[in-house]
């Protein structure tokens, strides 16, 4: 006995019986060109549309397919498309709950299918990167021998939670996050819809806004949402989804936040002025109300980042690397676990010690640059490597630091209208003040004018 699994009998279960489905269920994309989102992926010719048989030659490419994307970017819904297209029985498992068992009883189900000419089975495997490496190897043969054409979807990154055989023999595809334009086209169907809320309800601007930063760009929590407010809506006699209700219904107030206008940079000025303040608990403040108003997490480790540098600086070197980690984890993560990764970052931030003088040394320069202060480079310092440099004075008389004892020899290095100009003024707090130290030394033993 196969284990209890979405299958072709489920489908047809559902069919029969759409109002008793979820609205996510029931408007789950029919083919191809009800997908909403990853025009990347859905291109004329393009190796998906080839697999559903679009296209001179039908079918092509490999058995194997490995979706890879955040959550809600319509995962489950390609590979369902794919057996609806191929007109093939779809099985779904998930690594979470199934294991080698199940994934075998689901293999030699679709071999006897096969073998007795019937319907080719879709195994659309969800989670795979919760699988153990002997678990997918379970898979291999199936995939070799094309008993099933397996659909495993992942949110993390396959080069590192898929073994290489398997990665090897399947069609890697990379499906982007929603826009809020692609879950807003879908809301507004799955309002007017038959298979939907068949306009039992509208939805105004203000409480669609609200859905859509609660949505995050995941298309099933989007119509979960939309389905719950519209049945509180229906059940208080009401025919519009006022704000209200949707709060009450999912439990999160509305935000105050306008991602293109002036309190989107507002709340990240206020952000980052508080770190730069050092109060820990008002960044923090700011760093939620954003999150929770669904800015892109990108956005926010981006300024992180120039923060480090600007308000941190030298003071503690570990800021910028902490930040770039961030921005790098959050692009791999994205929310909501990203909003963990901003926490660190942003509390590591606030507390540390303070200094702008990298802000203020590069001002300083660029300054002066912009004036017309710069001059011919010195000759000691020009290159000396072509054939006839030397004729030209160039790069005589540089004495190599290395070659001294104490590693630094009193030569100058600057133009001459710059010699004695001075942009670094460090700081005396954390760290930094080693480089004060070092910074007087160096230019005591550079033979520099003190300004």
């Amino acid at each position: 006995m196969e284990p209890d699994l979405f299958t072709a009998a489920a489908e047809e279960r559902q069919e029969k019986d759409p109002a008793g489905s979820p609205l996510a269920v029931r408007m789950r994309p029919r083919s191809l060109d009800e997908v909403v989102g990853q025009q990347h992926l859905l291109a004329p010719g393009s190796p998906l549309r080839r697999l559903v048989g679009e296209g001179s030659g039908g079918p092509a490419g490999p058995s194997s397919v490995i979706l890879w994307g955040p959550p809600g970017t319509g995962k489950t819904t390609l590979a369902y498309v794919v057996s609806k297209a191929t007109d093939k029985r779809f099985v779904e498992l998930s690594a979470i709950t199934a294991g080698v068992k199940e994934v075998r009883a689901v293999i030699d189900g679709a071999r006897r299918a096969t073998g007795g000419y019937g319907k080719e089975t879709v195994l659309f495997l969800d989670e795979i990167h919760r699988f153990s490496k002997a678990q997918q190897d379970s898979l291999l043969p199936a995939v070799e021998n094309r008993w099933v054409t397996l659909i495993a979807a992942t949110t993390e990154n396959p080069y590192f939670s898929v073994i290489s055989p398997l990665l090897s023999r399947s069609l890697l595809l990379t499906l982007e996050p929603l826009t809020d334009d692609d879950i807003r086209g879908l809301l507004r169907r799955a309002l007017a819809d038959e298979r939907g809320l068949k306009n039992a309800v509208t939805l105004p601007e203000e409480t669609e806004e609200h859905l859509l930063r609660i949505a995050g760009g995941d298309a099933r929590r989007a119509l979960t949402a939309l389905e719950a407010a519209a049945g509180a809506a229906l059940d208080q006699g009401e025919s519009e989804i006022g704000l209200r209700t949707l709060e009450q219904t999912v439990d999160r107030a509305a935000v105050k936040y306008d991602r293109d206008g002036d309190q989107h940079y507002d709340v990240a000025s206020a952000l980052i002025k508080s770190i730069r303040g050092s109060d820990v608990d008002a960044a923090l403040h700011y760093l939620a109300r954003m999150i929770e108003a669904g800015e892109d997490p990108r956005f926010i480790a981006r300024r992180l980042m120039i923060s480090a540098s600007e308000d941190i600086g030298l003071a503690d070197p570990t800021a910028l690397p902490i930040a770039v980690a961030a921005a790098q984890a959050v692009a791999m993560i994205g929310f909501p676990e990203a909003a963990l990764t901003l926490s660190h970052a942003t509390i590591a931030l606030a507390l540390a010690p303070k200094s702008n003088s990298a802000t203020t040394a590069i001002a300083a320069a660029l300054d002066d640059v912009r004036k017309g202060l710069a001059g011919p480079v010195p000759p000691h310092l020009r290159d000396g490597h072509y054939k006839g440099a030397a004729k030209l004075g160039h790069a005589q008389g540089y004495v190599y630091p290395h070659d001294l004892p104490e590693g630094i020899a009193e030569q100058q290095y600057a133009p001459d209208a710059l010699k004695d100009r001075e942009y670094y003024t460090p700081g005396r707090h954390g760290a930094e003040a080693r480089y004060a130290d070092a910074v007087e030394w160096t230019r005591r033993h550079l033979g520099r004018k003190r300004s």
